[in-house]
C-alpha cells in the first residue's frame, strides 16, 4: 500500500508542479501575443493565481497522502525535496520546451546534479 501512496504522491506533485510552472513562467512566453500584452499586470496575476489553484488542488492532497503521519511513505523533509527535485526537472522541460533563446549550459546541468544528489542524501538512512 505505501508504494501505491508513494506512486499517487508522486504524480500528483508532478501534475501540481506542472501547473506552478505554468503559473510562474507562462506569462513570460505569453508576453509574445499583443493581447497579452495590454493586460495589466494585476490582471496577469489574477491569471496565474488561476492557473496555481489547480496546483495546490493537487499538492495538498499529494502532501497529505504521502505524509507518514497520515499513513504516507515519506517524511516531511523526503516530500520537500521531492516537491523540489520534481519542479527541478518540470521546469527543464518546460524551459527547453517553450524557451528555446534560454540554453541550458554546463553550469546549470552541473547545478541540477546536486540537487538531484540532494534528494539521494536526504532518502540515506
Amino acid at each position: 500500500m505505501l508504494i501505491v501512496k508513494g506512486f499517487w504522491t508522486i504524480l500528483l506533485l508532478v501534475f501540481s508542479n506542472t501547473f506552478m510552472t505554468v503559473a510562474w513562467y507562462g506569462q513570460l512566453k505569453m508576453r509574445e501575443f499583443k493581447w497579452f500584452q495590454a493586460l495589466p499586470l494585476f490582471a496577469i496575476i489574477l491569471m496565474s493565481w488561476s492557473v496555481a489553484f489547480f496546483e495546490y488542488s493537487l499538492m495538498v492532497p499529494a502532501n497529505r497522502m504521502g505524509f507518514k503521519a497520515n499513513g504516507g511513505p515519506f517524511s516531511l523533509v523526503q516530500l520537500k525535496v521531492i516537491q523540489e527535485a520534481i519542479t527541478l526537472m518540470v521546469f527543464v522541460v518546460f524551459s527547453v520546451t517553450f524557451f528555446k533563446n534560454e540554453p541550458l549550459k554546463t553550469n546549470h546541468l552541473i547545478g541540477f546534479v546536486f540537487l538531484l544528489l540532494a534528494v539521494y542524501f536526504i532518502f540515506k538512512d
